[in-house]
């Protein structure tokens, strides 16, 4: 059975490819450069969560503090104003009666001292937490401050490698005589094309068998293969219309049409083996409405 004839459309325009890549290249750009805002909101949600729950537990330990301290100065003025009252009182008794009174004056004044001694021991504890909790939550700024330097550095680490690979990556012209868009040759080059985001890219390890593959929205049929010369014979099946792709070379852009998109399908197989070949099928984002 003869293979039915695909049909071409006129080669697009080089400054519409251009200005496709280019278009690309800043979405890509733009979605990496949101992707670092986001992450930097995060960081700033994080450090004024931590600086609320710091002022919640300062305050909390200031409350605490001054209950307790006021009891503390209610009991002292309690003991301050029993020691005067006994104080008045030892300087109208004489003798031994006398004697019991600044005995028991003395016994106040050592309870004022304590009492005095124990409200300042615990003000400085409670001053000593505060500060600890305050370091604390200084350390988890730093850090936080080192999570968002390392984002941003991620960041343009990764930028830089996009472009890098972009600059790298190449143009063809394929099989039907059109001027593909950039090829990959290998995993990264791919994964590049991906995130700029123009087409559809669907991998494939295409082994010879009796029925064939289905790679996307099509089915491929490898039907020979010749690994010396890097070549490979493919039927392609699109829209119930059988193409054979034969002697097709390593890198090639191997071009066919469907009535799904105005612009032509791609496969591109990056290695030949015996009886195996592995690429990607590469199709436009924007489909044609029937």
């Amino acid at each position: 059975m003869n293979p039915t004839p695909t049909y071409t459309q006129p080669e697009p325009q080089r400054s519409g490819l251009m200005t496709a890549l280019v278009a690309g290249a800043l979405i890509a750009l733009v979605a990496a450069n949101i992707y670092l805002y986001v992450q930097i909101d995060h960081v700033r949600t994080d450090v004024a969560k931590q600086r609320e729950s710091l002022l919640t537990e300062v305050s909390n330990l200031r409350d605490a503090s001054s209950v307790t301290t006021q009891s503390q100065m209610r009991h002292i003025e309690t003991l301050k104003e029993q020691l005067a009252a006994e104080q008045a009182q030892s300087r109208t008794l004489a003798g031994q009666a006398k004697a019991e009174s600044i005995a028991h004056s003395d016994q106040i004044r050592k309870q004022l001292e304590a009492e005095s001694a124990k409200v300042q021991q615990q003000v400085s504890s409670e001053i000593s937490d505060v500060k600890q909790s305050a370091n604390a939550a200084n350390a988890k700024i730093a850090d936080v401050s080192t999570d968002v330097g390392g984002v941003k550095t991620q960041v343009t680490a990764t930028q830089e490698e996009l472009q890098k690979t972009i600059s790298d990556l190449k143009s063809a012209r394929g099989d039907l005589g059109v001027q593909s868009g950039l090829i990959a040759t290998n995993a990264s080059e791919l994964q590049a094309l991906r995130r700029l985001g123009e087409r559809n890219y669907f991998e494939f390890k295409l082994g010879k068998t009796k029925a064939p593959q289905r790679v996307g929205d099509v089915t491929l049929l490898l039907k020979s293969t010749d690994p010396k010369k890097n070549k490979y014979t493919v039927d392609v099946m699109a829209d119930d219309k059988l193409t054979e792709k034969k002697d097709k070379n390593l890198n090639e852009p191997v071009q066919f049409y469907t009535s799904k998109a105005k612009q032509p399908y791609e496969i591109v197989v990056n290695s030949v083996q015996k009886n195996l070949i592995v690429g990607y099928l590469s199709t436009p984002k924007e489909q044609a409405t029937r």
